[in-house]
């Protein structure tokens, strides 16, 4: 990433923190932004409060649908109690985690342009 590319990405996580913030109140963390998104492709609110569990797997959906973006993961389907599913099309690069982090929060920001 060179220096421009750099700004405009620091420019646009900051737009995503600062509407998360308007939104809820207070600045996210990683798995607070994950949740929210595994939330919104799960789309539907539960009846009763998500198990740790299902917290953790809404992390998980979260993260094959960003990396979905990029032809690592291909949606698969709902499963009978509503819940997508993925398959891995592609192994994701391995990477240091700084990296994996920022590798996330481009999808991040890709999937909130949409």
């Amino acid at each position: 990433m060179n220096f421009l590319e750099e700004i405009e990405f620091k420019e646009k996580w900051l737009a995503i923190e600062r509407m998360m913030v308007e939104r809820f109140g207070k600045k996210p963390d990683m798995e607070a932004i994950l949740y929210l998104i595994g939330m919104n492709e799960l789309g539907r609110v539960p009846e009763k409060p998500f198990t740790k569990e299902q917290k953790q797997d809404l992390m998980h959906v979260a993260t094959c649908a960003l990396l979905s973006q990029s032809g690592y993961y291909e949606y698969d389907g709902h499963d009978a109690d509503g819940w997508p599913h993925y398959k891995m099309v592609e192994t994701p690069p391995e990477q240091s985690l700084s990296n994996q982090e920022i590798m996330l929060k481009q999808h991040i920001i890709a999937y909130f342009e949409d």
